[in-house]
């Protein structure tokens, strides 16, 4: 016996100094799960405020891990903090978790909603951080940092959220701001935006599920009205603006910030009227789709791609401006009925004509990209007194049916009169040669002319020596410009100017 207990003693010093001082698992495989996939500060702060929630985080493995890190990404303002473990910061390292064991994380945010939208937007997203084994893992922090109308809700992300009226009317009439979170669908109503409504789309990716429960994202943000009929009566120093919600500096002229305003089917109580309207920072403007829109006073810009498309649509424009868009100011497609008075299109620094137009649609393509199948419908586009201009040679793109199907016997009608153009290679298509037969009298302008006052400034405003002045014809229903000032009577050989603005010293 006096020889065994020293014998098990090294036995025992032996086994631990060989067995590892961990057992943690270092697989690449090892994930976390957690008890939100959002963790969502639901109060709307009317003062200064905090709020605390609860994340658990699970190891399903019967091991114990490690993360490595667990953080706050952005923070920039520093409205989000979380504790772990007792501990408190915007970060934690070396967390350890038991096998088949949790932790909880406790998250604050502090708001104070008077302070302005530069600080405190209207949604404040972050992301909690997770980054255990090389695996990187992301939760959703999301609050609101502004007292305002949130519209259908504050949580419908990602969703579509319908509100059928039959025919009766919804005002925004709040002077809140309002907010659309997620996919707001107006359906057979009479939407009545008075002067100085501010409407604030919070887009991104949001994700969806198909039947098969397969997850895929979509454009988030997004303003339609289906059988409706959109009243919108800005004043010129009180115009109704739509735009994204994410006003600090960084984001202020983004383009691409939410999806935008698509206008489908029949007016209950007659056309669209639409006067004194920015639209701006979204993917496209406006989307007219068999339906009529009348549009006055009203500027859309900073898309990332079209303005204003028309498909098969009837818009009366004038005395709007379009400009800073990703693809065309104006597109067109599968004909409809336009007309353009006082216009300005200004594309710069951008493949894609200013006004693009066609009389088909595509209805399916094969494998290469190439259409096989296409429908028809007449075109009828008429411009007057407006400029179609920007930085290509050919700012303006035609396309004839006859492009999908050769025996198409859609009409392209189109003609521009007191217009300034800017067209090169378009004369030489098969079907344009005589392109000035319907453009008449037109100018036909290039880079050497003058014309805007700035456009690298966005300033679309007539340069002291511009080709548009005095170069219009006056039209009686359209007295004063974008701006408010009176144009040229027509009388004692004074002409108003052409585009959207009348020149002023």
């Amino acid at each position: 016996m006096k020889y065994l207990l020293p014998i098990v003693a090294f036995l025992i010093i032996w086994n631990f100094s060989c067995k590892p001082t961990d057992n943690f698992d270092t697989s690449s495989d090892v994930m976390l799960e957690f008890s939100l996939d959002t963790l969502r500060f639901d109060t709307v702060f009317t003062e200064l405020g905090s709020a605390t929630r609860i994340l658990k985080v699970y190891n399903r493995n019967k091991n114990d891990i490690k993360i490595s890190k667990i953080r706050i990404k952005n923070n920039p303002n520093n409205f989000f903090r979380i504790n772990v473990d007792g501990i408190a910061g915007n970060e934690a390292t070396e967390i350890e978790i038991a096998g088949n064991d949790s932790l909880y994380i406790f998250g604050e945010v502090t708001i104070d909603p008077d302070n302005p939208l530069s600080i405190s937007p209207f949604v404040i997203e972050d992301y909690l951080v997770f980054e255990t084994n090389g695996n990187t893992q992301e939760v959703l922090m999301e609050a609101w940092g502004q007292n305002a109308n949130y519209i259908p809700s504050r949580f419908s992300k990602g969703e579509e959220n319908v509100l059928s009226c039959e025919g009766a009317t919804f005002e925004f009439s709040d002077p809140k701001p309002y907010v659309i979170y997620g996919v707001l669908f107006f359906d057979s109503c009479v939407v009545n935006m008075p002067a100085g409504t501010r409407i604030h789309v919070h887009g991104g990716l949001a994700p969806r599920f198909d039947m098969d429960n397969m997850k895929f994202l979509i454009n988030d943000g997004r303003l339609i009205f289906f059988n409706s009929t959109l009243n919108v009566n800005g004043e010129l120093n009180d115009p109704v603006i739509i735009t994204g919600d994410r006003l600090e500096e960084p984001f202020a002229d983004i383009a691409g910030q939410w999806w935008g305003i698509y206008v489908a089917g029949t007016n209950p109580a007659g056309k669209n009227k639409i006067n004194y309207l920015e639209i701006k920072n979204s993917i496209i403007g406006m989307a007219v789709d068999n339906a009529e829109v009348e549009l006055k006073n009203s500027k859309i810009y900073n898309t990332s791609n079209a303005g204003l498309i028309g498909l098969r649509g009837r818009i009366d424009a004038e005395n709007s401006l379009f400009y800073n868009n990703g693809s065309n100011a104006v597109r067109i497609i599968y004909g409809g009925d336009y007309n353009f008075k006082h216009c300005t299109l200004a594309s710069y620094g951008v493949d894609a004509a200013a006004l693009s137009m066609n009389n088909w649609l595509c209805l399916e393509q094969n494998e290469l990209g190439q259409c096989i199948s296409c429908d028809e419908y007449r075109l009828n586009a008429n411009f007057k007194n407006s400029i179609i201009f920007g930085s290509r040679s050919d700012e303006i793109s035609l396309e004839n049916g006859d492009e999908c199907d050769p025996g198409s016997t859609a009409d392209l009608n189109y003609f521009f009169e007191d217009c300034i153009v800017r067209v090169d290679e378009l004369t030489d298509q098969e079907g344009f040669e005589n392109f000035f037969d319907f453009c008449n009298p037109c100018q036909n302008a290039d880079n050497n002319d003058a014309l805007f006052l700035d456009p690298n400034e966005d300033d679309y405003h007539l340069d002291t020596l511009s080709i548009a002045e005095g170069e219009a014809e006056f039209i009686d229903s359209i007295q004063r410009d974008l701006d408010g000032f009176l144009r040229a009577s027509g009388g004692m050989n004074e002409f108003p100017d052409v585009g959207c603005y009348e020149y002023q010293e």
